[in-house]
């Protein structure tokens, strides 16, 4: 059965209130009882049954900081810190759910029309809607000029083809966000792209097959079909040709979450591991009294602490509306890369314990590797980065 880590009580992180720390106990409390004594036969089954998505969305745990007329509570950005932090201490299979609340209904509130909204984000919040953003093609990689999906106007629809894969939540999704191509004469290509709103019953659509995984075996990830899929002018995000725009503006937040959800992972992978080398002997003494062991919490210890300088800062600078992508790209890509340092270390002293298939450190060393892809990869991530700082 997997563990969780104890509140802090004295949680001092500057962005957090008194009703912050109400909504992380809330939360825990929720998940002590809703998630961590499935998520074991959640894994064999293959991932987080839809009647869990209603139970978090009836406790009022998805899109705290959506309007009230669409059922929210006009929260700020702490809550989806928090929220994201506490799905992640249980297990990285929950992670599609802030993908869930955090990224994709934000393209919504930030770009629909007023019927859009109505139509979805209400059932965004209790859990009866499950989103997915289908961005990624096969052979396509992170470029996004490359997009080959097509979206054609015609007689009041758009008739779309193409593939997308590495959908998270894609296998359940009852919509979705597709990235496609509207105007393939655009110069640049790129102007030339566009977003969808799609829900699962447009005829022309289908889904593959769930992707089978090195990490994050269980987690919801699809390849998705479009074979003139008919979907209304109507369920157009925005403005044809902004879609490169609208990912931008939200890659900030999409990127932070990321760095935020794995530095968790690290932190979980470090409770676990001083729990067992205080219990573990080696050559007749505890292995936390090995000065080798000791090193190694601490070095542990010191980049996660560093780790949690830094993002902290970058959230609050997210909250008060900085445009801060630059230095929160420099997150995900340090974040995660210590993150598989971090697990190297940690499953060392495991010995062979930190190996056994179905123990959650197993679970934490196969799934951190894969958080380096999210949101582009390493490679991507820093040409970014290079660009902004004028290199």
């Amino acid at each position: 059965m997997v563990s969780t880590m104890a509140i802090n009580k004295d949680d001092s992180r500057s962005f957090l209130t008194e009703e912050h720390l109400l909504f992380k106990q809330s939360i825990r409390e929720f998940l002590a009882k809703e998630a961590v004594p499935f998520y074991d036969q959640w894994e064999k089954e293959g991932g987080i049954p839809c009647s869990f998505w209603e139970k978090i969305g009836d406790h009022g745990f998805l899109c705290p900081w959506l309007d009230v007329e669409f059922g929210g509570i006009g929260a700020d950005f702490g809550y989806s810190v928090v929220l994201a932090e506490e799905l992640e201490i249980v297990g990285s299979m929950l992670g599609g759910i802030s993908i869930h609340s955090d990224v994709v209904a934000p393209y919504i509130a930030s770009f629909g029309t007023i019927d859009q909204k109505q139509r979805y984000l209400p059932k965004f919040i209790t859990g009866e809607m499950i989103s997915a953003f289908a961005l990624t093609e096969p052979g396509m990689g992170s470029e996004l000029a490359d997009i080959q999906t097509t979206a054609i106007k015609k007689d009041g629809h758009y008739i779309v083809n193409g593939a997308k894969t590495f959908v998270t939540n894609g296998f359940k999704a009852d919509f979705m966000i597709v990235a496609c191509k509207t105007d393939l004469n655009a110069v640049p290509s790129q102007d030339g792209i566009s977003l969808l709103l799609i829900d699962k019953d447009t005829p022309g659509f289908s889904r593959g097959r769930k992707l089978g995984k090195a990490g994050l075996g269980s987690s919801d990830t699809a390849e998705l079909f479009f074979d003139d899929a008919s979907v209304p002018v109507g369920n157009l995000l925005g403005e044809e040709g902004k879609g490169l725009s609208y990912i931008t503006q939200k890659l900030q937040q999409e990127r932070l979450m990321c760095a935020i959800r794995s530095l968790m992972a690290t932190k979980d992978m470090l409770h676990l591991t001083m729990n067992f080398i205080k219990e573990r002997k080696a050559f007749d003494k505890k292995i936390n009294k090995l000065k080798n062991a000791q090193f190694t919490i601490a070095e542990i210890a010191t980049d996660i602490h560093l780790g949690r300088t830094f993002v902290d800062g970058l959230i609050c600078k997210h909250m008060n509306g900085e445009n801060i992508l630059t230095e929160v790209s420099m997150a995900k890509y340090w974040i995660t890369e210590m993150s598989k340092r971090i697990s190297d270390k940690c499953i060392q002293l495991h010995d062979g314990y930190g190996n056994m298939g179905d123990d959650k450190i197993a679970r934490r060393h196969r799934d951190i590797p894969l958080t380096t892809f999210f949101t582009g990869t390493d490679e991507t991530v820093k040409l970014l980065i290079a660009k902004n700082i004028g290199f």
